[in-house]
């Protein structure tokens, strides 16, 4: 199967099930999982019964997938994996950005060279007028990676958490990039 996209340093591929023990890996890091449920570890049966079939899941409006692994261009090393995925199914309109990285991929810079790819990506082929992106309003290094990946602050809200964890409380953030805003910056405007 090709890649999905490269740059430079990456490679993003669709998932398959033969991933689901890196998958494992990387959801049972209480680091990466820190902001996502506090940092419990993900069980196999979880990954199995939900994570696979979710990041599986093809989009008929955007023609793909939405979740896509990251892999280090020169070693082919499983870094985590990055979100571009259509909040309706059946258009590319409006697409959420997101990515979860193996600690020790944090801070080089994989993060933001990804989302830019994807961003680029997504307004030249696949017809998407809006990327979308939220995190913990105290998750800093996320918000920067969207910041640097040209996406504006909108909102601070307060999400529906099924039970609160550390940081819950301050709310969280929303961030955006449209399609005219992207090519006004871009030159293609």
């Amino acid at each position: 199967m090709s890649p999905f996209l490269e740059t430079g340093r990456l490679v993003l591929r669709a998932f398959t099930p033969a991933d689901a023990d890196a998958l494992l890996a990387l959801d049972s890091d209480p680091e990466v999982m820190r902001f996502i449920n506090g940092g419990r570890p993900t069980t196999p049966e979880a990954v199995r019964r939900r994570t696979l079939p979710r990041l599986l899941h093809d989009h008929p409006g955007l023609g793909t997938r939405g979740f896509w692994a990251a892999e280090e261009r020169a070693t082919g090393t499983f870094l985590g994996w990055f979100e571009f995925r259509p909040l309706a199914d059946d258009t590319p309109a409006v697409v959420e950005l997101g990515y979860r990285l193996n600690r020790n991929a944090w801070g080089h810079g994989y993060a933001t060279e990804g989302s830019r790819a994807l961003i680029d990506k997504g307004f030249t082929e696949l017809g998407v007028e809006r990327v979308t992106a939220n995190t913990m309003a105290v998750n800093a290094g996320s918000r920067r990676v969207m910041e640097k990946s040209g996406l504006s602050f909108v909102r601070t809200f307060v999400g529906d958490w099924p039970e609160a964890i550390p940081g819950s409380e301050h709310g969280e953030v929303e961030y955006e990039l449209t399609r005219a805003e992207w090519a006004a910056r871009n030159g293609r405007g």
